[in-house]
């Protein structure tokens, strides 16, 4: 673009012809006779000619970009933020009474009748005020949560979600008994997987949706304009016993707007809703003893991380309940496996176990032939304290795999002794489900202190070794693709829930009693 810009004294400040601003710094002019500079008569002034150009590169983000989706699911799968805004309230409208119009010529005694009757017709309250038409709410945006929905891949396509606004009221400026309110906007509802917990953009928690149905209401429309009566002066007075909306000057022309809706930004993070984890080191056979306990087919290879993202199975109840087996099921999530330096970043890293937050029991799979399965054991071990010393308090099952292989079955006596040396008498304390793992921020009065003491509670627990943790619950050797003694390993972990249900029951009892 070429724009002529006068030249005060020997500096240059150029101004645009688009809207925005350009600022930078004063450009020095040289007063030699090289440039072509057009001076005035008067010398004061100089002119010339500058040609720009403004050149915006937005760099995409790769959570946007659809082949990264494709390629590298596992890394956008659990966590994404997205925009939400609900829908404006419609306008209301200004209105005048039709006594206010003159009759034409062409209109008779029988019109006038007409009209007195529509009069007597307007809408009114129980005190006899009248009813004037408001505009429509606006759309609210509600999240909820879906059991048809697995990962939150979709939302990284459409990070912004808008609702619609409310309609305005349709008048022609003249009150009359037909009018209506403007129609309501209706909620937009975004469906998310099951455990997902829904927080501002770094800000407070809004819900935890544990459970298929919950929902929260995460921005709320706006409110529609009321309508306003116009009338001249001499005869508000009289009009004010019937109605309060009349409008008295034009600043009162405000409230016919509707209200703007709210804009939020939410970080919307996904906790797989399961009973039981199944943690290991890479090619131990998780998703082998998943495929071979559940329905569940997820991808089985002889290579490292065939796991990239979570999959879920559903364990049958107890038949030794009878009835009450239908109410002993479990899910099963098999997460992706751990290598040594994982909370470092190698391997996949330790994002995913955030999944094991909800989790009740951990089954850890252990590799039985590999060279040395104990270290292996000692790996996944350390990693889960590195990252959270709550889960090495809960209730856990070893599984030693493939013991059909020669190897791993004579190591199999040596290996269970040496497992059990590692750990204390503790008992289990059921942290599955309890409040410290929760992400909330709870008012309290003395919030300093309570997060000051949490803060020493949690260095003191990780300065704790795995050797003063819990001992593991039982320990099975299992060949999970030969099917050998893959009963007695369902015994144990069923055994185990049993535990972790009857230690829910008796804290739930306790806090009522207190109560």
């Amino acid at each position: 673009m070429a724009t002529l810009v006068s030249l005060p004294s020997a500096y240059l400040t150029p101004r645009l012809t688009i809207d925005k601003l350009f600022f930078g710094p004063l450009l020095p002019i040289s007063t030699s006779t090289k440039h072509n500079w057009d001076l005035n008569k008067s010398g004061k002034s100089r002119f010339c000619t500058i040609k720009s150009r403004l050149t915006t590169r937005t760099k995409e983000s790769p959570s946007t970009n659809p082949d990264t989706l494709l390629k590298e699911p596992h890394k956008y799968f659990d966590q994404v933020i997205i925009t939400v805004r609900s829908g404006d309230g419609g306008h209301g409208a200004i209105l005048t009474m039709p006594s206010q119009q003159r009759a034409t010529k062409s209109q008779g005694k029988h019109d006038n009748k007409e009209k007195s009757k529509k009069k007597l017709s307007y809408k009114r309250d129980f005190d006899g005020s009248l009813i004037l038409p408001v505009g429509g709410h606006g759309g609210d945006v509600v999240i909820y949560a879906d059991e048809g929905k697995d990962t939150l891949l979709e939302l990284h396509k459409k990070s912004r979600h808008n609702a619609k606004r409310g309609g305005n009221v349709a008048a022609m400026g003249v009150l009359t008994f037909q009018l209506r309110d403007g129609l309501a906007a209706p909620t937009l509802r975004i469906p998310v997987p099951v455990g997902t917990v829904v927080k501002r953009k770094r800000g407070k928690l809004l819900a935890d949706l544990k459970q298929p149905g919950d929902e929260v209401l995460v921005a709320r429309g706006g409110q529609g304009g009321i309508s306003l009566i116009e009338m001249p002066e001499y005869r508000r007075k009289k009009l004010m016993s019937l109605t309060t909306n009349v409008m008295r000057d034009e600043s009162d022309k405000v409230l016919v707007l509707g209200q703007p809706g709210e804009e939020v930004s939410l970080e919307l993070i996904l906790r797989v809703v399961a009973d039981v984890g199944l943690i290991g080191l890479p090619n131990a056979g998780k998703s082998t003893l998943l495929a071979a306990i559940t329905l569940a087919k997820p991808d089985i290879a002889d290579y490292p991380f065939t796991t990239l993202m979570p999959n879920l199975g559903r364990l049958d109840g107890d038949p030794d309940l009878g009835p009450g087996q239908y109410s002993s099921e479990a899910t099963l999530a098999d997460l992706p496996g751990l290598i040594e330096g994982a909370h470092l970043g190698k391997g996949l890293g330790r994002n995913f176990l955030r999944h094991l937050r909800r989790t009740r029991l951990l089954v850890h799979v252990v590799d039985a032939s590999g060279d040395d399965p104990l270290n292996d054991y000692i790996t996944v071990r350390e990693e889960l304290r590195m990252y959270n010393p709550n889960y090495l308090e809960r209730p856990y099952v070893v599984v030693l795999n493939k013991i059909d292989l020669p190897k791993a079955r004579d190591k199999l006596p040596h290996l269970t002794e040496e497992i059990l040396k590692i750990g204390s008498d503790i008992v289990h304390s059921e942290l599955g489900m309890s409040s410290r793992d929760e992400v909330q921020s709870l008012p309290t009065e003395g919030g300093e202190a309570t997060t000051l003491s949490s803060a020493i509670s949690v260095e003191d627990r990780m300065d704790k070794g795995i050797e003063d943790y819990p001992r593991p619950a039982a320990i099975v050797g299992v060949s999970v693709l030969k099917g050998i003694r893959v009963n007695d390993m369902l015994k144990e972990i069923r055994a185990a829930l049993r535990k972790c249900r009857d230690s829910n029951d008796a804290l739930e009892l306790s806090a009522r009693s207190r109560e």
